[in-house]
């Protein structure tokens, strides 16, 4: 997950590479509390209680007590901190993270095209979790936090519904009008949400501080040795407690790897294990009877509510972070050819993270609300919790295998043992969570399932057609010779733009088809995503001559950068003479599709194809071409 840079908080990329200035990086520290923990920081709200209250209820004793605190902590110690702070972070794109950046950066280092293509379809698979995560989310924080109002104030009960669903509309309305603000009061939120956590977990351990002795991993042990089911069983609630940490290594482009490993040790990390120990202690006290809210009875009677209030800003936070996140995510799927284009706004001048994707909005706002009104409680909600982010947890372990061994040549009895660790952990984790399929499980699974049909079908799709096109292409030098001679050349420069480097474009031929005219220079652009974030601005545009006024241009950009051709066409100045938009048109193609005998795809996905190429925002709007210099010429293409 990709959360909004706050204006306040210099980026990663800005700083002088190691962070050494004090300053910059306690600013950057304070900054990924603010951001990338609202997730892993609102699961007290729930995790503890429904890893006893849940679907496989543990008894209040303390083998169950003492076994579920180990189990949190090494969960986080093992999974967190050694797995993704200190070693997955270390495998950064260019300074990006995340299961795309990961994807893009390892797929390219595979030696046979049979395990390249495997390694492709795990990261689109992790990629479609995360959309189920992305809507599961909002609605269980929300939920979680504004259910303390039915502890702090009994009579309000039956508002807590109607709040939830109130603050979920609020929350996906503002987002087209940017969060940059919002983002600046984020850092202070958190910092205080966790200092008061802490201090609330410290008060109750002075009474208990018998609970201690749970940072001992042979309390876990014991769970497994003497209850082995109820302990598999309780990790699909236990894993809870971890949710979130893949937005560690998700928003490293932002923040750094130092600035987020500082944050994780040093107040992360002791706050959420002070109130976890605080909670376990409470339940050795008052029994049966705090489990109703361990997290808020935390708390005297008279701060229950003002603690409502902050976790519920906590949890808008952690759900601001996950948004932002599914625009960051499908931003970069558009980029690497695994969605269609779509409209994508900028809400800050200053930030370029600062996206936001109507379509995706609207989408994610009427699941969650569905979700809400469907699952009704934080504790049902749990029970879809998790499926999701233990899968993309396992796949980023089999990239990670990918990365050990090609990027950084680990001997294999060097990568193996860690490897075996971090497997049986993530695996036992995501056998835990599908005991909790028929509960609701089901539902990330599906919008998994669903969203990894779609990438799929375009990529494939759009492979297809880009073949059959390069097929029926002729080549440069034959049309050249042909048509340079024989039709009428114009003033002024047509640019075609054409997603193959080589032959030439459907929208020329069918210019000269119909108009019979050339310009007088002709420019064959193709744009090409590259598989890193960013690409060098000296380095954009390459260009060859071809002869008779005819110029082969290709511009290169990062996945993580907005394509804007005629910014980039204004800094190239070795086509001839320089470019002057009023004397340039630009001319498209646009592909209607034909059913065809050829072997390509299932009938059905063909379809499904075709009805996302209409429905894909259109080349001039992705590129930001002019409109009133803009051609469009259809061809038709058998798939």
């Amino acid at each position: 997950m990709s959360g909004p840079v706050p204006a306040a908080v210099p980026s990663a990329r800005d700083d002088s590479g190691d962070h050494g200035h004090h300053d910059g990086l306690l600013k950057l520290a304070v900054g990924a509390i603010g951001i990338v923990f609202g997730d892993i920081g609102t699961s007290p709200l729930y995790a503890f209680r429904e890893t006893f209250a849940g679907h496989h209820q543990l008894t209040l004793d303390p083998l169950h007590i003492m076994g579920v605190l180990s189990l949190m902590f090494w969960s986080m110690m093992i999974v967190v901190t050694i797995k993704y702070v200190a070693i997955i972070m270390r495998a950064d794109n260019k300074g990006e993270g995340g299961s795309l950046a990961l994807l893009a950066l390892v797929s390219g280092r595979t030696k046979s095209r049979r395990w390249s293509a495997g390694i492709i379809l795990l990261g689109v698979f992790a990629t479609s979790l995360f959309y189920g995560d992305s809507m599961i989310t909002p609605a269980v924080t929300v939920l979680g936090a504004v259910e303390g109002l039915a502890i702090a104030a009994p009579a309000f009960a039956g508002l807590v519904l109607p709040i939830v669903i109130a603050i979920l509309i609020a929350l996906f309305w503002v987002q087209k009008s940017g969060t940059a603000r919002i983002g600046l009061v984020f850092g202070p939120i958190m910092l205080v949400y966790f200092a008061v956590i802490a201090v609330l977990g410290i008060i109750s351990v002075v009474q208990t501080p018998e609970v201690l002795w749970a940072f001992s991993p042979h309390h876990a042990v014991h769970f497994f040795i003497a209850d082995p089911v109820r302990a598999f069983l309780a990790l699909g609630s236990v894993v809870l407690a971890v949710t979130g940490a893949e937005a560690l290594y998700a928003d490293m482009g932002h923040f750094g790897r130092k600035p987020i490993g500082l944050s994780w040790l040093v107040f992360v990390l002791p706050a959420l294990m002070c109130n976890y120990l605080g909670q376990g202690a409470l339940l050795f006290r008052d029994g049966q009877e705090a489990l109703k809210s361990p997290f808020y009875m935390l708390a005297p009677d008279s701060l229950q509510l003002p603690l409502v209030l902050l976790a519920t800003m906590a949890a808008i936070i952690a759900s601001q972070a996950v948004i932002s996140g599914a625009f960051s995510v499908t931003q970069q799927a558009i980029q690497l050819g695994f969605m269609p284009r779509l409209r994508i706004e900028h809400t800050s001048a200053a930030t370029a993270g600062q996206i936001y994707i109507p379509i995706v909005n609207w989408m994610l706002m009427v699941m969650v609300i569905l979700l809400v009104l469907f699952f009704r409680t934080s504790s049902n909600l749990t029970s879809a919790y998790g499926i999701a982010v233990t899968g993309a947890m396992f796949i980023d372990t089999c990239l990670l295998g990918v990365a050990l061994t090609r990027l950084w040549n680990w001997p294999i009895y060097a990568a193996a043992p860690l490897l075996a660790v971090f497997f049986l952990v993530d695996g036992a984790y995501f056998s835990a969570n599908l005991t909790k399929v028929p509960d609701g499980g089901w539902f990330p699974l599906m919008v998994g399932f669903i969203v990894f049909t779609f990438l799929t079908t375009w990529s494939k799709g759009r492979q297809l057609m880009m073949d059959r096109l390069r097929e029926a292409a002729m080549p440069i030098k034959v049309f050249i010779t042909s048509a340079a001679s024989s039709a009428s050349r114009v003033p002024g420069t047509a640019v075609f733009m054409t997603s193959s480097s080589d032959g030439v474009p459907h929208a020329l031929l069918h210019n000269l088809k119909h108009n019979k005219v050339l310009h007088e220079r002709v420019i064959l652009l193709t744009v090409k995503i590259v598989q890193q974030p960013y690409w060098p601005e000296a380095e954009r545009a390459s260009n060859e001559e071809m002869g008779d006024g005819f110029f082969r241009l290709i511009l290169r950009y990062g996945f993580m950068e907005e394509v804007d051709v005629p910014a980039a066409l204004k800094r190239v100045h070795s086509c001839g003479t320089d470019f002057k938009m009023m004397d340039t048109s630009f001319f498209l193609s646009r592909q209607t599709l034909l059913p065809s005998e050829r072997p390509g795809m299932m009938l059905w996905r063909e379809k499904l194809f075709s009805w996302m190429l209409r429905n894909a925002e259109s080349a001039m709007e992705f590129f930001r071409l002019p409109t009133n210099r803009v051609v469009e010429l259809g061809s038709q293409v058998e798939i």
